[in-house]
């Protein structure tokens, strides 16, 4: 028995390190995806290596049920085979993440309800980035005694592609002004450049990734490269958390970047980035399930720390989910309705369906990293008697009661967002243009990925702790190239005119977007203000011209950088 114990937690181990193999030979393909302008593959790339998790989980489930027979479902021995694995990765940078790994497979033989300490790692009272005493090695470090010019012209040197730069000097003068605007904003001069060996890839731009040492201090360092027909070019040189922060934000696809290991990169990138979880961190390098294991071990922590009960989300209520929350966690937990009510004409399995696709697509940095679970476990009495009455009468297929306990058989975790509605209730002026400005911004990230949100009104869209605008309500997401849209006819008469029907036949996927505005409810002055950034967007021309280049393939550029107006 101690003999396949042991070949079981090998297996596993193997497991896993065939899948971080798998994993890092997609991953490879970026840098000749980006140095081809082949946005296409990389897309499908990124599809991919997102199902490789799963993939290696059911195939090793299926192998150790072959191997142990009868004894698949046996807890003494999987405790063994626990107590054996651990000893396995002594020598493992990433043995949380390996661990994950191990507990996904323990939970898909059991079935697991809740947390199974028995057969899972669980320990919630340490960071999941332990024994990692250093930053990433893997780091190119300049000096400045030469100067700034003759710095960059090294790093440029260091990162060159298979597609050249068009005019590397015109860049490195580009990036030395940018720079030293720095030098002369913090009064100070820089001692030193680092910059990470990988090269984070997404969709259209390669990111070199560091930091500027200034004495004691440092400053996140991100220069942004596109590829173009002509050529590479720098795009845009970051140095604020913010902007680097907005750039490895939970609404975008995950980067590509090859790293023989996660978590000490994840180590470094905390210590650019250090109000970002190692969870949030882990996600954006496309390792979503230990980010994933991590959110929930954080909600867990905080239930511990925190004498809190569940609420209702603040926003309107939901016709297709119930949306809630505890009052000081970042979180919020969405479970699907047994019915929808009018208007909404869509089925669970549509929903869930649209769920999938987001975590998928290009999320352009306008969608919400949702992130799905099945069977956790609460305790009753850490809900509020209104939401529990309403968890109980209304979403029956998503829940089992258990003594004392609720069991969510399937829901999702997202980041909580303020909703775009309430925040211009209290928004002063200036944050109310800016949101508004950025909501319009949002509609165009979206469609520019070939996502119509489907349902625009403010409700559905929330506004992040950094100010910019979320679509977050999947319910009837679909295609821009799935959609009809067009002109609102006119009317041949004062009664047609007049009339709050429409006179004139419309299909289900018809879309008029001159009438997007008459949903939105904006103030006057902002309604103009909207009209005078965005108008466009409520024009049938608009969404045709991007259909025409979606159904011809073109993959359009989405910035993820934007410079507001005002």
């Amino acid at each position: 028995m101690k003999l396949l114990t042991l070949e079981c937690a090998k297996a596993i181990r193997d497991a896993f390190n065939e899948y971080n193999l798998e994993f890092r030979l997609v991953t490879q393909r970026a840098q000749r995806r980006f140095e081809n302008c082949d946005w296409k593959g990389s897309q499908r790339d990124s599809v991919e290596r997102i199902e490789l998790y799963n993939l290696f989980v059911n195939r090793t489930v299926t192998e150790l049920k072959r191997r142990l027979g009868y004894l698949s479902r046996d807890k003494p021995l999987w405790k063994a085979i626990k107590q054996c694995f651990e000893p396995l990765l002594t020598d493992y940078i990433d043995s949380e993440f390996t661990k994950t790994f191990f507990n996904s497979i323990t939970r898909r033989i059991f079935t697991t309800v809740g947390v199974d300490p028995e057969v899972e790692f669980v320990t919630l009272n340490h960071s999941p980035l332990p024994q990692i005493p250093h930053a990433i090695k893997s780091r190119i470090y300049y000096r400045t005694d030469e100067g700034l010019q003759s710095l960059f012209d090294r790093l440029l040197e260091d990162f060159a592609f298979a597609t050249p730069y068009q005019d590397k000097a015109g860049d490195i003068a580009f990036i030395v002004r940018q720079v030293t605007e720095y030098e002369l904003e913090i009064k100070g001069a820089i001692d030193k450049v680092e910059i990470l060996e990988a090269v984070f890839f997404q969709i259209t731009r390669a990111y070199l990734v560091g930091r500027v040492v200034c004495g004691t201090s440092s400053s996140p360092l991100v220069i942004a490269l596109k590829n173009t027909p002509d050529g590479i070019f720098a795009d845009v040189v970051m140095m604020t958390i913010t902007d680097v922060s907005v750039l490895f934000s939970y609404t975008r696809s995950y980067f590509q970047a090859d790293l023989e290991t996660v978590s000490d990169a994840v180590v470094y990138l905390k210590s650019l980035l250090p109000h970002k979880t190692a969870g949030d961190l882990f996600t954006v390098l496309g390792r979503a399930k230990q980010g994933k294991t991590d959110r929930f071990r954080n909600l867990l922590r905080h239930m511990e720390k925190h004498n809190e009960q569940f609420i209702h989300a603040p926003g309107e209520r939901g016709l297709v989910m119930i949306v809630f929350t505890l009052p000081t966690h970042d979180i919020v937990i969405k479970v699907i309705r047994d019915k929808f009510a009018p208007p909404k004409s869509v089925s669970r399995n549509d929903v869930m369906a649209r769920y999938k696709q987001v975590f998928e697509h290009d999320r352009a940095g306008r969608l919400a990293d949702a992130q799905e679970f099945q069977y956790l476990k609460f305790e009753r009495s850490h809900f509020e008697k209104s939401l529990f009455e309403e968890l109980d009468s209304e979403a029956r297929d998503s829940i089992l009661l258990e003594g004392e306990n609720i069991i969510f058989k399937h829901c999702y975790i997202e980041r909580r967002l303020t909703p775009l509605n309430l925040f211009l209730q209290s928004a002063d002026q200036k944050a109310a243009e800016k949101v508004v400005y950025d909501y319009g911004q949002a509609i165009r990230d979206l469609a520019l990925s070939n996502i119509f949100p489907g349902d625009l009104l403010l409700k559905n869209f929330g506004v992040s702790a950094r100010g910019r605008v979320i679509f977050y309500d999947y319910d009837e997401l679909c295609m821009v190239t799935d959609c009809n849209f067009r002109d609102l006819p006119d009317a041949g008469n004062d009664q047609e005119e007049m009339s709050s029907e429409a006179w004139f036949y419309v299909a289900e996927n018809d879309i008029f977007p001159e009438q997007f505005i008459a949903f939105l409810g904006f103030k006057d002055d902002l309604y103009q203000l909207f009209m005078r950034w965005h108008k466009e967007i409520l024009t049938a021309a608009y969404w045709r011209d991007l259909q025409s280049k979606h159904r011809l393939g073109e993959v359009l550029d989405v910035v993820p950088y934007h410079h507001y107006p005002f």
